[in-house]
C-alpha cells in the first residue's frame, strides 16, 4: 500500500441527468392511469361513473388537506383553488335541481366533465410537488407540457377508444369485467 488513497470514482453522468426524465416518466403514467377510465367511460357510455367521480373527489380533498397544513413559506392559494374543484362540483350537485335545465345545470355538468378529465392530472401534479418538493426545480417547463400533452393524448385516445368500443370489445367483455354494457356494443358472435 502506497500510503495514498484512491480517488473516489467518479458518478456515471447518466445518473444525476436523468432524474429529471424518471420523474417526468413517472408522473406521465400515474396522470395516464388515472384519466383513461373516465375518458374511456365518456366516450363508451357518454357519462361519468359516480364512483370515479367520488374517488377524484376523496383524492382531491385528501391532497387538499395536506395541501393546507403545509408550513406558511410554501405557495398555496392555486394548488387549494384546484383541488376545491371536485368539492365545488359535489356542493352544486346537491343543490342545484338537474331536472331545471337551466344555466346552473350547464355549470355543474360542465364543472363535472373539468373533475373527471383535469381534477384528476390536477391532483396528481399537486401530490407530487407535495411528494417531490423539488419538482418544480426539477421539471423544465419542457417537460412539463410534455407531461401535459401525454396525458391530453390519452385522455384524448382514451375517448375514441370508448366511442369506438364497439370494433374490437364485445358485450361479453363488459359484462365479464362487471360493468354495464354501452350502447352499441357488439355482442359475441361465440355467444349463440
Amino acid at each position: 500500500m502506497s500510503g495514498t488513497e484512491p480517488a473516489p470514482a467518479p458518478q456515471p453522468a447518466a445518473r444525476r441527468t436523468d432524474a429529471p426524465s424518471r420523474i417526468t416518466g413517472v408522473i406521465v403514467v400515474g396522470m395516464s392511469v388515472a384519466v383513461w377510465w373516465p375518458a374511456f367511460t365518456l366516450g363508451a357510455w357518454g357519462d361519468f361513473f359516480f364512483d370515479q367521480m367520488l374517488t377524484v373527489w376523496a383524492a382531491a380533498t385528501g391532497a387538499l388537506i395536506v395541501v393546507l397544513i403545509q408550513p406558511r413559506g410554501k405557495p398555496r392559494l392555486w394548488r387549494a383553488l384546484a383541488l376545491l374543484v371536485p368539492s365545488l362540483w359535489l356542493f352544486l350537485s346537491f343543490t342545484i335541481d338537474a331536472d331545471d335545465g337551466n344555466i346552473a345545470n350547464l355549470i355543474v355538468n360542465l364543472l363535472a366533465l373539468v373533475v373527471a378529465l383535469l381534477a384528476v392530472p390536477a391532483t396528481i401534479w399537486v401530490l407530487a410537488r407535495i411528494i417531490w418538493p423539488e419538482f418544480a426545480e426539477d421539471i423544465s417547463w419542457p417537460r412539463r407540457l410534455v407531461v401535459i400533452g401525454s396525458v391530453l393524448l390519452i385522455a384524448v385516445a382514451s375517448f375514441v377508444l370508448g366511442l369506438n368500443q364497439s370494433k374490437f370489445l364485445t358485450c361479453e367483455d363488459f359484462a365479464i369485467s362487471g360493468n354495464s354494457q354501452p350502447p352499441g356494443c357488439t355482442p359475441d358472435p361465440e355467444a349463440g
